[in-house]
């Protein structure tokens, strides 16, 4: 199997966890413009050797990256409207329609107006054998995404289920292929300007020595080309609904558990099938970045699935999947495949094990490991190197409102655990404590650096079904001061790129 220590290139770096939608920018979410190069500058000047985004790709209701209509697809959004105009594709007074210079993002403004200048720019576009090599490169995908969105349109984006029959079986809508050309071939565009975009960016990290972590979700969503395409690699009914959906159970936090709503996969088939379903997932994935981190890993293992319908995720059950086959026959066909697993949550023994086999780094919150004596989450715990040690996660709280909330038995192992540094906030004392730990790999939130409350930066708020994923950064957040104290730590730390 793959292993970190030998593939990943390195030992004993840093590196920030910022959103791609967070980055400044005058159009009201960030972009692969302007700003992304220069937060890549920063993570230059700070010595840190990884940027890790959250999912790239599109986002649908709920505005979430981890519930998107296509799991292979980038986000239109995230295409720069000021580098479509030096291609001659906007003009000055276009770009203007879109300025939002709002503290939050308004994905309900985006949805309205975004897809105004991108349907101009797209006009005005002319294929040449750059879009050509990507139609062809892509074509796997690429089609299929197009025609569903193109069908999306027409139905007026309503979940696909509830077209006509002739549309809503996949095989009967490819004879129809031809009567939506036009409108896909406008979806295909916005995806090669999308990957033509974050390529060059990407290009732009590797010249200044930046890996890129990307994050791939477990679970794809219902409402999705993937499962429109491929019905029969989910447990559907006759009429295409789940039987089953995925979420987790009840615990201290959650009484009723969390219902996320997803298909589950139907793993005999998959495995019957050699994963070339997944196989194509993960090499798509691999395309975008240089590590992947795979989100909620313990799913691979054993995972818990709910009766369609259900209310709450009480009534669930745990199933196992084929977890070691699947990776084996990853790390078979990507044999230099670089894998983080996000093994958080309710770790069981097979979790343990799948971990082991794998050879791929776990992850260890700093945020977790105050709540028992001697937590494997306790720096001093660590038993291995290969893992990734976070302050915090997107899911979580800002590190500064976490440690605020901290009471009895929790804020005395705090206070043990992470001693204070002289001179340095609290905030700090745990960013310097991941970056002191053995890990491999240590990521701090671009929050925690800037020492934000929950107020200001939480991203998300797992079992909330509003008000997340709007956090915007400053635009004068890369001050000289901010620089030093995260070059400091870092260095300190012997982090140093």
């Amino acid at each position: 199997m793959a292993n970190y220590t030998k593939n990943f290139g390195f030992e004993h770096k840093a590196g920030i966890l910022m959103p791609v939608s967070s980055l400044p920018s005058e159009y009201g979410i960030g972009s692969f413009g302007k700003s992304a190069y220069e937060f890549i500058d920063f993570l230059d000047k700070t010595d840190q050797k990884c940027w890790q985004v959250l999912p790239l790709n599109p986002t649908s209701y709920g505005d979430s990256p981890y519930q998107s209509p296509a799991s292979a697809a980038g986000n239109p959004y995230f295409i720069d409207l000021d580098i479509l105009a030096d291609k001659g594709l906007l003009t000055a007074d276009e770009l203007e329609a879109q300025k939002d210079s709002s503290d939050k993002i308004d994905y309900g403004r985006l949805f309205n107006v975004r897809y105004t200048a991108l349907r101009l720019a797209h006009s005005r576009f002319t294929p040449n054998e750059e879009y050509a090599e990507f139609a062809h490169d892509n074509e796997s995908w690429l089609d299929n995404y197009a025609l569903f969105m193109a069908l999306k349109v027409k139905n007026n984006y309503c979940q696909w289920t509830m077209w006509d029959e002739e549309y809503k079986d996949y095989k009967k809508a490819l004879t129809h292929a031809a009567e939506f050309e036009a409108e896909a071939s406008f979806w295909r565009w916005v995806q090669f300007e999308f990957a033509s975009q974050w390529k060059s960016l990407v290009k732009y990290a590797h010249e200044k020595d930046i890996s890129i972590i990307g994050d791939m979700p477990i679970y794809v969503a219902h409402d999705s080309m993937d499962v429109w395409a491929a019905p029969e690699q989910f447990l559907l009914d006759e009429n295409y609904n789940p039987t089953v959906v995925a979420g987790c159970p009840p615990d201290g936090y959650s009484p009723d558990g969390q219902l996320w709503g997803n298909p589950i996969y139907n793993w005999d088939l998959m495995k019957e099938q050699g994963f070339t379903w997944w196989l194509g997932r993960v090499g798509a994935a691999f395309k975008l970045y240089d590590i992947l981190r795979i989100d909620h890993f313990r799913g691979f293992a054993g995972y818990y699935n709910i009766p369609f319908g259900d209310a709450t995720a009480k009534n669930g059950k745990w199933d196992s999947a084929p977890g070691i086959e699947l990776f084996r026959t990853i790390s078979e066909k990507y044999p230099e495949s670089k894998i983080i697993a996000e093994d958080l949550g309710f770790i069981t023994e097979d979790v343990r094990e799948l971990l082991v086999d794998s050879g791929f780094p776990g992850m260890k919150m700093l945020q977790f490991s105050v709540y028992a004596d001697d937590s494997e989450y306790m720096p001093r715990m660590f038993e291995t190197k290969n893992c990734v040690v976070y302050s915090s996660t997107h899911d979580s709280d800002c590190t500064y409102s976490w440690i605020e909330t901290l009471e009895r038995d929790a804020k005395d192992r705090f206070d043990k655990e992470f001693p204070e540094v002289e001179g340095q906030s609290r905030t700090y004392d745990v960013i310097e404590a991941a970056l002191d730990s053995i890990a491999n790999l240590a990521v701090i939130p671009m929050q925690d650096y800037l020492e934000l409350t929950n107020e200001e930066g939480r991203m998300n708020t797992p079992s909330t079904a509003s008000g997340n994923w709007t956090w915007r950064i400053d635009p004068d957040y890369d001050t000289a001061e901010l620089c030093e104290k995260i070059l400091s730590v870092t260095k300190k730390t012997g982090r140093s790129k």
